[in-house]
């Protein structure tokens, strides 16, 4: 897919860091940055000539081109030849990056939010979801938590590829990865792949290889992915030292 990355501005200096790092991964693709803000219907009919979304007048309008704003300004310091577009949304901030993943090439959010909110974008979103949490570096492997889910395996062996890292594939199954990986072992032949068995369970395996990762890989189907409190989904998004790639598995 082609079309823009997509991330929800807040106006929170968390979530500015986040616009730099989305505006960087467009820059990367060769895509745009499309910013979205999310806002509640108006409880009450406004008036004619004011946005919906404004029912009190300029107030509100002004600080919502004021996030809007400051957000692309963030997004130009990092990524300066990046086109960027920006839209005012109605409804519920998951819900509104819900329906945008489905035109997006990624979506982008913040890893600080609460559980909810990534565990509805892993379940309903359309594109790859990138959660930034940890350290957004560029050194140390690309992480991918399970081989056997082709648009996962895909996602991570271009991102192992355009980073110029290696590939490292953990796994609990001794040998149910090799296979679908052949072919992209001959695809992406400058990418050094290692595999890792472990014995750990979930997301404290992944938590734990995380620490000296650049990215994880993992496809909504994994296990590890279950967002009930205590699960190893919310292990590994609660506490990844390094952003997380959540890959819808139809995608590839």
């Amino acid at each position: 897919m082609n079309g823009p990355v997509v991330v929800g501005v807040d106006g929170s200096p968390s979530g500015l860091a986040v616009v730099e790092t989305a505006a960087l991964e467009a820059e990367r693709r060769g895509t745009g940055l499309h910013l979205a803000h999310a806002l509640a219907w108006a409880p009450a009919r406004v008036r004619p000539g004011v946005p919906p979304w404004d029912p009190d007048g300029a107030g509100l309008r002004d600080r919502v081109n004021d996030s809007l704003g400051e957000a692309e300004r963030h997004a130009r310091k990092v990524a300066p030849n990046v086109t960027i577009t920006s839209d005012v949304l109605m409804g519920d901030p998951v819900h509104v990056l819900e329906i945008e993943s489905r035109t997006a090439s990624l979506t982008v959010v913040d890893g600080r939010r609460p559980a909810g909110v990534t565990g509805r974008l892993t379940s309903h979103g359309r594109c790859p979801l990138l959660v930034v949490r940890g350290r957004t570096v560029r050194h140390g492997p690309v992480v991918l938590a399970d081989g056997t889910c082709a648009a996962a395996a895909e996602f991570a062996f271009a991102e192992a590829a355009e980073r110029g890292a290696d590939l490292l594939v953990l796994r609990t199954r001794a040998d149910a990865v090799r296979r679908p990986l052949t072919g992209l072992r001959k695809k992406y032949p400058g990418v050094s792949v290692q595999d890792r068995r472990t014995r750990r369970r979930g997301g404290r395996a992944l938590v734990e290889a995380s620490a000296g990762a650049q990215l994880v890989v993992i496809a909504t189907h994994h296990r590890a992915l279950e967002m009930v409190p205590g699960s190893a989904g919310r292990t590994l998004v609660d506490r990844a030292h390094c952003p997380v790639a959540v890959v819808p598995g139809g995608q590839a």
